[in-house]
């Protein structure tokens, strides 16, 4: 049964020096991990195509490198809200970041969008960052791969007055009624290894009720490793892990969950 992993960040494994800081730091506790390691561990357990999500400007040219040398993959180009305030007024980045949406295999922009829970960027500096790159989906016709956390007031607003913007919204955990908001105008939602491991009553609920029209599965790897293996770095190839819990939950099919899951991520990226 064949998934397709919508958001990983495989670029900067296997001892580089250069990609997110803090990404690549991950992927070096474990020197064994490189990317071919990750991309045959990820077919042997159904994973046949990635989406490599950057974060930054050499992220998201690492992205690109990594997807055009690997059949299977493709890039996602975005500045993270934690970067935003890089980028903010700084012409000559931000050129040189709209130039790589005409490079072979990008297939969406992003990450982009709000982060209040941590606030590494000003708040007017996500803003200012999140227009840019809906302005280039919008002029280029490619989704959006959203990360939004603990700001919903402040994106909707924003998110609507860039009508027929289509995209998901990554490593979603908030509310029930958030996600229906995202449903009703016509987003994905993306579910990883998260589910796996929440414990209120009311998340887990939001997660069974997510219209399977609607989601997309990803690992988000390195990070948040689904159960049973927390305490390691996270792979593409955990994404059946993923799968296997959300068709207990919701008491589906695996094979249908995984076949819908894979013909939404099609649908959306054009892969």
């Amino acid at each position: 049964m064949e998934l397709i992993d919508t958001h990983s960040h495989i670029q900067s494994a296997g001892g580089l020096d250069t990609g997110e800081r803090s990404t690549r730091e991950i992927w070096a506790k474990d020197p064994e991990i490189t990317a071919e390691s990750l991309l045959s561990g990820a077919a042997e357990h159904g994973v046949s195509k990635i989406i490599c999500v950057g974060c930054d400007l050499t992220d998201s040219k690492l992205a690109i490198d990594f997807a055009q040398a690997h059949e299977n993959c493709w890039a996602s180009i975005g500045v993270h809200p934690h970067e935003a305030k890089e980028y903010v007024g700084k012409a000559d980045a931000l050129e040189q970041f709209a130039a790589l949406v005409s490079q072979p295999k990008v297939v969406a922009i992003g990450e982009c969008g709000f982060d209040f829970h941590y606030n590494h960027s000003p708040k007017e500096d996500q803003a200012v960052l999140l227009h840019f790159q809906l302005e280039l989906a919008k002029k280029h016709n490619l989704p959006v791969i959203f990360h939004v956390r603990e700001a919903y007031e402040d994106f909707w607003p924003i998110f609507d007055n860039y009508p027929g913007i289509r995209g998901v919204l990554h490593s979603f955990t908030d509310t029930i009624d958030t996600m229906h908001e995202a449903v009703g105008r016509g987003l994905f939602i993306g579910v990883n290894g998260i589910a796996t491991f929440a414990k209120k009553p009311e998340q887990l609920a939001m997660y069974s009720q997510i219209p399977l029209k609607n989601m997309v599965l990803e690992t988000d790897a390195p990070f948040l490793t689904p159960t049973p293996y927390r305490g390691t770095i996270n792979q593409p190839k955990r994404l059946g892990n993923v799968a296997d819990f959300l068709s207990k939950l919701r008491s589906e099919d695996r094979s249908e969950l995984a076949a819908t899951t894979t013909a939404n991520a099609r649908a959306l990226f054009g892969i």
